[in-house]
């Protein structure tokens, strides 16, 4: 069991999102930072889609109710665990009693807690996540408070070094198959859509100038601000399906990005859609943040996700033969 003791709104129990209903207009939910979740799970011993917390309002303070194994991932959030510092994206065995506690990080949006054994909640059509829209899923359809407790599933234990074990954040591992920016603007890559065409010669636009995340934005989507794009002319759309990375263009000329609560349907037209292997990066960026979307390709999104792939993969193989490697050393 876990007590939460300090923490602000939408930070939420979260796993890999709920599939297979957005025909009856239920939205995914899921990790803003889809591959952070991953890689708490996997360095815990757990398949990579096991709720977690997701940390978006700080400062956060949890203790723990029995000997577990916990991971810290996503955002640098300058975790203690009773006032000892603990690196960024590690896993750590703790004990009954001790306080865990994260601050507002320097960069990024939001930090990942994963347990040995997952958080056990009751599963909702097949995923853990919390809909804040719906409420339903994680701890009763709603956003932690404190002296809420959460039951870990399983021993809640697995065998670490005992000072723990981290992972290289993707963001290092993987900086070759991201583009970077000379100036901090995140640059997001991204395919043309079904409706680009009707922006005419405004759709380079899109292209060019840097966008600013507007405070309008949460987990449904990104709001963002710079100079309008308007259609070349007025036209009238059928609603159709969304999914997390459609970009739509409402009557103001401001992108909207769908994020992991995307709506189901819309009627906005698509100018750009953020390839998947993209999101958990966008899903970090913080309100205010510069974005830059970048033309990119299936070929590329592939070649991207297939080094996600291997990333993920190391851990998934590395974490068991440590695991192993401490039993038998503790046989002998």
């Amino acid at each position: 069991m876990i007590e939460v003791l300090q923490t602000g709104p939408l930070n939420t129990v979260q796993d890999l999102g709920r599939f297979g209903f957005r025909n009856a207009g239920v939205t995914s939910s899921g990790a803003m930072d889809r591959l952070a979740l991953s890689v708490g799970n996997l360095l815990v011993g757990n398949d990579e889609g096991e709720a977690a917390l997701e940390v978006q309002t700080f400062p956060f303070r949890l203790r723990f109710g029995r000997d577990m194994t916990v991971a810290i991932t996503g955002a640098d959030c300058g975790a203690r665990l009773d006032g000892r510092p603990l690196p960024p994206w590690w896993a750590i065995a703790v004990s009954a009693g001790q306080v865990l506690e994260l601050d507002t990080p320097r960069r990024s949006a939001r930090a990942y807690l994963s347990f040995a054994g997952g958080i056990d909640v009751a599963p909702v059509m097949g995923s853990r996540s919390t809909s804040l829209r719906g409420g339903f899923g994680g701890l009763d359809g709603r956003f932690l408070a404190a002296n809420d407790r959460l039951d870990i599933g399983g021993a809640g234990t697995f065998a670490l070094p005992p000072h723990g074990f981290g992972a290289k954040p993707p963001e290092a591992a993987l900086s070759e198959h991201f583009p970077a920016s000379d100036d901090g603007t995140l640059l997001v890559r991204a395919i043309p859509a079904g409706e680009h065409a009707l922006f005419g010669a405004e759709e380079e636009r899109f292209w060019t100038q840097t966008w600013k995340i507007s405070s309008q934005s949460d987990r449904t989507g990104y709001r963002l601000s710079g100079e309008p794009i308007r259609l070349a002319s007025p036209v009238e759309l059928r609603s159709h399906g969304v999914v997390p990375g459609v970009v739509q263009m409402p009557p103001s000329g401001e992108p909207i990005v769908q994020m992991s609560d995307a709506n189901t349907a819309g009627g906005y037209p698509k100018i750009a859609g953020v390839i998947e292997v993209d999101l958990w990066r966008l899903g970090q960026a913080r309100i205010g943040s510069r974005i830059r979307f970048v033309q990119s390709s299936v070929a590329e999104a592939r070649s991207a996700e297939r080094a996600v792939e291997a990333y993920l993969e190391d851990i998934h193989h590395t974490v068991p033969m440590l695991a192993q490697a401490l039993a038998a050393m503790a046989r002998r």
